[in-house]
């Protein structure tokens, strides 16, 4: 019989299943966290449950927060289990659960973000930490940096009082603690951008800004947003995840996690309120966060972009299974090896190759189920993040960009919504309604989408990368996904 997950049926569950080794009552929030999502609960929240289950630091627990109507989801799913998960470590022919506890409440969730700021008034949230997706930087893809202009930027410096953006919370938050006497808290950016903790920083003073100058100036100088990377493969949660747990564990819980047994997180060690001892469950602190995080935008996440969109175009579902497909898992291997590897500078104490090869394993996974579909959303804001600085790179240096530039050619015609077999499919990009007519006017003129310049930036004029895009794009019009990838990869076959 399955068990409903709740503080009060923790006892019932199967024995195999790990349960915090604390009770709740032990834990003082110390962390607000902005963006609940599964990533956020398979790797912060099990490094502090991994901490408190060791007796340390429990005045560090988590309060979970979100200012988009979709967080309100993931809040009326976690309250009626009091703020526990699931967590399901992926490791094939052995999976392992356990419950985390390091979440003690969840802010409600309002459109203009008042009740975020309340609860940061307390001074002992002491970190803000962030997990809200690339796109919710506010960054001008073409150039990389803070965009002004943005909606939500626009919208949060006229309407302060309601601000609708997470930046547009902590800048309130910021302002109230600064005006009460009480020290500013640590910005925490946890997402997949180069240099996350400037991007961060650059958010929240480029708004303030254009509010306050005295205001930027206190967060260029006070505020600490320390830079990080973070690593774990955790597919969207679906009723197959549900069911199995179900099934497996005897675990009713209204929104599991599965993911990857592998977990990373390296951080700058800047934290002037205080913080957590991490690095006693794992965490790497490095003056070097740079160096680990364009290792992984470049070659993980890099590669997840190479494989995402040759497999959909073929209509692959499963990541495992493109790692399988012969044609796709050459193509990153020799994309990986010949044009990503080469501009990725050395990182401290590791081998790039041994790391791709890691990765490659990791991809392989089939337990993980994590789906292409999955790692082709969301192309307009991940392209210029983990593709494109590797184009700029060897163009840089003058070095060929084949294979990146068939990358850059595979997701415009991934774009055009239809599969080498001509079934539809719906974009999952913010920016969909342009990309596609686009990607479709690209089948006559490459240009077409090339003049995306806020994606492309000054690579949509360079004559060597026009060059190779529109023979790539031409060629998997013409003959098709698997003939462009047989002609790039020639005698590797």
């Amino acid at each position: 019989m399955s068990q409903i997950l709740s503080l009060q049926n923790l006892a019932n569950l199967q024995p195999a299943i790990a349960k915090p080794g604390y009770r709740r009552a032990e834990l003082r929030a110390g962390i607000l966290h902005i963006g609940v999502g599964n990533f956020h609960r398979a790797h912060q929240a099990v490094y502090l449950d991994d901490l408190f289950n060791a007796g340390r630091d429990r005045d560090w627990a988590l309060i979970g927060a979100g200012i988009r109507s979709g967080d309100r989801a993931m809040r009326q799913a976690l309250e009626p289990q009091d703020w526990l998960s699931t967590v399901v470590e992926l490791e094939p022919g052995a999976n392992h659960a356990r419950v985390t506890g390091a979440m003690v409440d969840f802010v409600p969730i309002g459109e203009d973000g008042r009740a975020i700021v309340q609860a940061l008034d307390d001074p002992a949230l002491r970190i803000v930490s962030l997990t809200i997706t690339e796109g919710g930087y506010c960054i001008d893809p073409g150039t990389g940096v803070f965009n002004p202009e943005h909606p939500d930027i626009v919208h949060d410096a006229a309407h302060l009082k309601t601000p609708r953006s997470a930046f547009g919370v902590i800048l309130v938050a910021i302002k109230r603690r600064r005006d009460e006497g009480l020290a500013p808290f640590t910005i925490m950016s946890c997402d997949n951008i180069p240099h996350n903790g400037h991007v961060a920083k650059e958010a929240v003073a480029g708004l303030a800004d254009l509010i306050d100058p005295s205001l930027a100036a206190y967060v260029r100088e006070q505020v600490a947003f320390p830079n990080s990377m973070v690593d774990r493969i955790t597919p969207a949660t679906t009723y197959r995840e549900r069911a199995a747990l179900v099934e497996r564990f005897g675990v009713q819980d209204n929104w599991p996690v599965f993911c990857e047994p592998f977990r990373q997180w390296v951080l700058e060690d800047h934290f002037p309120s205080g913080r957590p001892s991490l690095e006693e469950v794992g965490v790497t602190f490095t003056p070097h966060v740079a160096a680990f995080e364009l290792m992984k935008l470049r070659i993980l996440n890099g590669g997840h972009a190479a494989i995402a969109y040759p497999a959909g175009l073929l209509g692959i579902h499963f990541v495992h299974e493109a790692m399988k497909d012969r044609l796709v898992r050459c193509f990153l291997d020799k994309l990986e090896m010949e044009e990503i590897i080469p501009c990725v500078p050395p990182v401290p104490g590791v081998d790039l190759q041994d790391y791709y090869r890691l990765i490659a394993r990791r991809f392989s996974n089939p337990d993980v189920g994590d789906t292409i579909p999955r790692l082709a959303q969301d192309g307009s804001n991940r392209q210029p993040k983990f593709i494109l600085p590797s184009t700029r790179d060897r163009l840089r240096d003058g070095a060929d960009v084949t294979g990146l530039a068939l990358v850059s050619a595979l997701w415009c015609r991934y774009c055009a919504g239809l599969t080498d077999q001509g079934r539809p499919f719906a974009l999952d990009d913010p920016n969909a309604s342009r990309l596609t007519p686009a990607a479709l006017a690209a089948r006559e003129d490459a240009s077409a989408f090339l003049s995306l310049t806020d994606i492309f930036g000054d690579l949509s004029k360079n004559p060597v990368f026009r060059s190779r895009f529109e023979a790539a794009l031409s060629r998997l019009w013409r003959e098709g996904t698997r003939a462009t990838l047989e002609a790039y990869l020639g005698e590797r076959l």
